[in-house]
């Protein structure tokens, strides 16, 4: 009986209603900017705390690990201590080691926050929406979700902006101490105002598929991370995360399939809409992730950006996401397709990839890269919900729960596989045009000779002697080809995404959605 009354739905009103989504979406969008604000600080922690950029890599890779541990098992742990006390103390560990992280005094003790700094944020995300729909009445779920959304779409894109402005005017440590006041504040109004939901624990805890999770999915996380930097299976580091990562994978599959109550349940799965919305979440995850890895360091290295020009270009992109996520919300409820939706959205971010392979020259400007974002956003805002929604079509109870926290987790998963994969192909991309670009350097050719000879008397000009004039000549026409190369393999990573995306596109055919079904979207969390 207690169980009935702790579940039965109780909406909130007034200005309660509003503090407990403040808190919740602050919450989210914060644990989703510290996914990415590391990546610019990156030289300025290894020089500060005597460590190498490889080392320095492990601080971002530490948090991602964690924090795609932690999602799958956020239900589990919401039903175990109550949602209330569970998500506050998600609040409390991640604010402590935001401050832990800014003070240490070694790579390791930084290393080692993060990834607790991780297991407080993922929690933090994988539970903010949970509350919100405990927190709307069915027919106000659109705001919620389009407020979500947008924080889903604005946060890693904000990581870098935020962190580039407080290295360049503050210290490394900032971008982890400005985490501090929020967190103070959300864990006050969290404790305060989030309800206590606890569910029991029914049969055994199942502590072996958790383990498993751990190994596999973590040992996958670092492969995915570090692959690149260690040369991939040339390393006897990476060889052995891939085989404990395919045992660990393995183990848990065959384990959660198997037991009576599984931590993650794999048999939601079994349905396809499950199946065809998982695929789909991971293509989401590649093309949000990827995108906010490969814009910012084309118009900051190549067009000479700084970050905060480069965010505030892309903020009408992310608020028009924002907007369009309760637009289909609604549009869900009034009963159409998200078959329809999807396919509006992934075409509207396949057109964003081809548009922005043609558009990536050393010579585009603000307008040149203005209309892509917004077509992006656009993309983003049918994408998010729809799926979502296709993917809980027809589920209840746990079920729903289930197929919802393997959402999350995929598309922070997709986000890595796809950083991985286009890391890997624009840095190999890079040496087959530098190759093929700096055989047109040759006295044989007349149009690099007059180059050449021009850069020489440019800096014979300058008071340098004839030697020294040749060898800074040469030096320039080789960074140059290094640029171009570097130019057109990244413009080949925007096309290399499109194409993905283009791939999984049709699965949307396999799903099964009944004419006229109105799908609710009250269980996107």
């Amino acid at each position: 009986m207690e169980t009935t009354a702790l579940q039965k739905p109780t909406y909130e009103v007034g200005a309660r209603k509003w503090l407990i989504t403040i808190t919740v979406i602050t919450c989210a969008i914060m644990e989703l900017i510290d996914t990415s604000i590391v990546n610019v600080a990156t030289r300025e922690i290894a020089g500060n705390l005597g460590a190498t950029i490889e080392e320095t890599a492990y601080v971002i890779s530490a948090y991602a690990i964690s924090n795609i541990i932690i999602i799958p098992l956020t239900g589990f742990l919401s039903n175990i201590f109550g949602r209330k006390v569970y998500f506050t103390a998600s609040v409390v560990l991640f604010t402590i080691a935001s401050f832990l992280c800014g003070a240490s005094h070694s790579i390791e003790m930084l290393i080692f926050w993060r990834f607790v700094q991780g297991i407080g944020g993922g929690a933090l995300l994988a539970t903010a929406q949970t509350i919100l729909v405990e927190t709307f009445p069915p027919e106000e779920i659109d705001k919620a979700n389009g407020i979500f959304g947008a924080g889903i779409v604005m946060g890693p894109t904000l990581g870098p902006v935020i962190g580039g402005y407080l290295v360049d005017n503050f210290s490394w440590g900032w971008i982890f101490y400005v985490n501090i006041p929020i967190g103070i504040i959300a864990t006050f109004l969290s404790w305060k105002y989030i309800k206590g939901t606890k569910l029991p624990v029914v049969g055994k805890v199942d502590y072996l598929g958790i383990l498993f999770l751990i190994l596999g999915i973590g040992s996958l996380q670092l492969v995915l991370e570090e692959g690149e930097r260690k040369d991939w299976f040339n390393s006897n580091f990476i060889l052995i995360s891939s085989i404990i990562a395919v045992l660990g994978i393995a183990a848990f599959i065959i384990r959660e399939l198997k037991v009576k109550n599984p931590v993650v349940d794999l048999r939601v799965l079994k349905n396809r809409n499950v199946l065809v919305g998982a695929a789909l979440s991971l293509a989401f995850g590649m093309a949000i992730y990827v995108s906010v890895f490969l814009y910012p360091v084309f118009v900051q290295a190549f067009l000479g950006w700084n970050a905060t020009r480069t965010g505030l270009l892309i903020l009408p992109s992310s608020f028009l996401t924002g907007i369009l996520m309760g637009v289909n919300a609604t549009l869900l409820q009034k009963g159409v397709s998200p078959k329809t939706l999807v396919i509006i959205g992934f075409t509207a971010v396949i057109g964003y990839e081809f548009i922005t392979y043609f558009l990536a020259t050393p010579t585009s400007g603000e307008w040149d890269w203005f209309w892509p974002q917004m077509i992006r956003g656009f993309g983003f805002g049918f994408i998010f919900v729809p799926v979502a929604g296709l993917m809980l079509s027809g589920l209840k109870g746990d079920n729903l729960a289930q197929a919802s926290g393997l959402s999350n987790m995929l598309r922070l998963l997709g986000g890595a596989i796809g950083i991985a994969i286009t890391n890997t192909y624009v840095t190999r991309r890079f040496a087959v045009h530098r190759a093929d670009l700096i055989g047109n350097i040759s006295m044989y050719n007349p149009e690099s000779n007059e180059r050449f000879y021009g850069l020489v008397r440019a800096f014979q000009s300058q008071g340098k002697s004839l030697q020294e004039a040749q060898q800074m000549a040469a030096g320039a026409m080789e960074g140059a080809v290094s640029t171009q190369a570097a130019i057109i393999s990244y413009a080949e990573g925007f096309l290399l995404i499109g194409i993905i995306c283009l791939a999984v596109l049709p699965l949307v055919f396999f799903a099964k959605i009944k004419k006229g079904e109105i799908v609710d979207v009250s269980g996107t969390h």
